[in-house]
C-alpha cells in the first residue's frame, strides 16, 4: 500500500474513532453573521445537517449583529451602546426581533437543502438588564434560563434547534440578547461537550497577536491549541485589543472552558470542510482551547493538612505510606499539591527535589470514594510535568505495593545505587521499598 492511501486510511480511522466517541452528543454552533454572506455557507450547512443525521445532536446560535445593524440604519435608528452593549430601544425591539429571525431562517433553509428539519424556537428566557451606571437598557436583556427540556425534545427527534439572540420574559416581553451569552448558557445548561465558535476569521494566527514563547504554533501559522493558562495569557497580553474579533472569541471559549466545556473550537467558516476536519481529525483545523485537569489541581494550603493527613491515614495503616506529621508536611509545603473538587480535597502528592537534577514523586493518596476517576493518575501526570518544568531529568519514587500501577504510567525499576546522593543516605533498607524511576525527555538537554 503506498504512503497516500496509508495516510487515508489514517483519515478513516481517525473518523471511525471520533464518530464513536461523540455520537449522540450535544454540539452548539455559534456562527457569526458574516458567515452567512460568505460563499462557503451552503457547505457549512451541508455538513452541519450530515452531523444531524448521523446521530449528533446540533444547536445553533446564530450571530446577528451585522443584519442588525443594517436593518435599523435602514429605518433610520441608530444605537447607543453602553460599552460594547447595544442599547435596544422600544423602537428599535421590533425590527430587532424581526433581524434576528430572519438571520435564523437563513439557517433553516440551508439545512433543509439538505433534508434536514430545524425548528426556531423561543427556547431563552430573559431579564432585563435595568439601569445601568445612570442608563436605561430598556429592551437589552441576559440569559435568565434556558429551557433545556424544549431543546431536547427537538434534538430527539433528530432535528437542528436554533436559537436567535432574543428572548423573552415570563409575560412575554422580548429583549436583545448577546448571541454569546446564549451559546454560552446552551452549551452550559445542555452539558454539550464541543462548543463551535464559527466565524470569517477561524483560529488565531502567529504573528498577528503577541504570544507566549512557549505557545507552539502550526506551519500555516494557526495556533492549534490551548489550555486555559495559556488562553487567559495571550488575552493578558494583548489588552490593548479590546475590540479584535479573534480575541473576543477567545475570550468567549476561555468563558466556555471555565464552564465546564471540554473542548471549544474557533474556526474559519468559510473553509469547505472545516467542521468535519476539526472534529474528525487529530491535526484539526482552527485553534482549540481545552479545558484543563490541572486547572482542579492547586499548591498546597496550610488549611488542608488535616485533609491530607486523613487522606493518608488509611494507607499508611496498610503499608503503603509512611506516616507523617503536619510539621512535617508543613516544612515542605511548596512540594504538595492537592486535587480540589468543589472545593474538598480529594487526593495529594509531592514532588521533592533531592539534587543532582532527580526529584522523588511521593505521597500519593487519593479518596476510595473517587477511586474511578484516577485522581492519582492525574497528580502523578502532573507532577511529572513539574519536574520537567523545573529542569529535572529524572524523577523516581519508592513503593512497597502499587509495583504493577507505576510500570503502567511508564515507570521502570531501578536500583538504590541509582538515588541521588541525599535520599540514597536517607534510604529505609528495613522498610525494603521498590525503586522505580522515569528518565524525562528534556534530559539530554540537562547533561548537556
Amino acid at each position: 500500500m503506498n504512503k497516500t492511501a496509508w495516510s487515508q486510511m489514517d483519515l478513516i480511522r481517525e473518523a471511525f474513532h471520533y464518530q464513536s466517541r461523540f455520537d449522540g452528543s450535544t454540539m452548539v454552533f455559534k456562527i457569526d453573521f458574516p458567515v452567512t454572506e460568505d460563499p462557503g455557507f451552503p457547505y457549512l450547512m451541508k455538513d452541519l445537517a450530515l452531523l444531524a443525521r448521523t446521530g449528533f445532536r446540533v444547536v445553533i446560535v446564530p450571530g446577528a449583529k451585522e443584519w442588525i445593524d443594517a436593518v435599523l440604519s435602514e429605518y433610520g435608528i441608530v444605537s447607543d451602546y453602553a460599552g460594547t452593549t447595544r442599547i435596544t430601544t422600544t423602537q428599535a425591539i421590533p425590527l430587532v426581533e424581526m433581524a434576528a429571525f430572519h438571520v435564523a431562517t437563513r439557517f433553516m433553509t440551508g439545512l433543509s437543502a439538505s433534508r434536514v428539519d430545524a425548528v426556531i424556537g423561543n427556547f431563552v428566557r430573559a431579564r432585563g438588564l435595568g439601569v445601568i451606571e445612570g442608563r436605561d437598557m430598556e429592551h437589552t436583556g441576559a440569559v435568565d434560563k434556558v429551557l433545556i427540556r424544549a431543546i431536547q425534545r427537538v434534538l430527539q427527534e433528530g432535528m437542528v434547534s436554533i436559537l436567535p439572540c432574543i428572548g423573552y420574559s415570563p409575560t412575554g416581553k422580548a429583549y436583545n440578547v448577546p448571541s454569546d451569552e446564549i451559546a454560552l448558557a446552551a452549551s452550559t445548561e445542555l452539558g454539550a461537550v464541543k462548543l463551535f465558535i464559527v466565524s470569517v476569521n477561524g483560529g488565531l494566527r502567529h504573528g498577528v497577536y503577541t504570544l507566549p514563547e512557549t505557545i507552539p504554533v502550526r506551519e500555516n501559522c494557526i495556533i492549534g491549541r490551548l489550555a486555559p493558562q495559556e488562553a487567559e495569557a495571550i488575552l493578558q497580553l494583548n489588552q490593548a485589543s479590546t475590540e479584535d474579533k479573534p480575541l473576543q472569541h477567545l475570550r468567549l471559549a476561555l468563558q466556555a472552558c471555565r464552564a465546564g466545556i471540554e473542548r471549544v473550537h474557533l474556526i474559519n467558516g468559510g473553509e469547505e470542510g472545516v467542521v468535519l476536519r476539526e472534529l474528525f481529525s487529530n491535526l484539526g483545523s482552527g485553534t482549540m482551547v481545552h479545558a484543563d485537569e490541572y486547572e482542579a489541581i492547586r499548591s498546597l494550603k496550610s488549611a488542608d493538612i488535616a485533609d491530607i493527613l486523613r487522606l493518608m491515614e488509611p494507607l499508611v495503616q496498610q503499608g503503603f505510606l509512611v506516616r507523617r506529621t503536619g510539621e512535617n508536611i508543613n516544612e515542605k509545603k511548596a512540594d504538595y499539591v492537592v486535587f480540589e473538587i468543589d472545593g474538598s480535597v480529594h487526593a495529594c502528592g509531592a514532588l521533592h527535589d533531592w539534587g543532582e537534577g532527580q526529584g522523588e514523586i511521593a505521597a500519593i493518596a487519593t479518596d476510595p470514594s473517587y477511586a474511578d476517576k484516577g485522581l492519582g493518575r492525574r497528580i502523578v501526570r502532573y507532577l511529572i510535568d513539574r519536574a520537567e518544568r523545573q529542569g529535572l531529568y529524572r524523577v523516581f519514587l519508592l513503593t512497597t505495593h502499587t509495583h504493577d500501577w507505576f510500570e503502567l504510567l511508564g515507570f521502570t525499576e531501578a536500583s538504590v545505587e541509582s538515588l541521588p546522593t541525599r535520599r540514597r543516605n536517607n534510604y529505609d533498607y528495613h522498610r525494603n521499598s521498590t525503586i522505580f524511576a522515569l528518565e524525562l525527555q528534556n534530559r539530554m538537554d540537562n547533561l548537556a
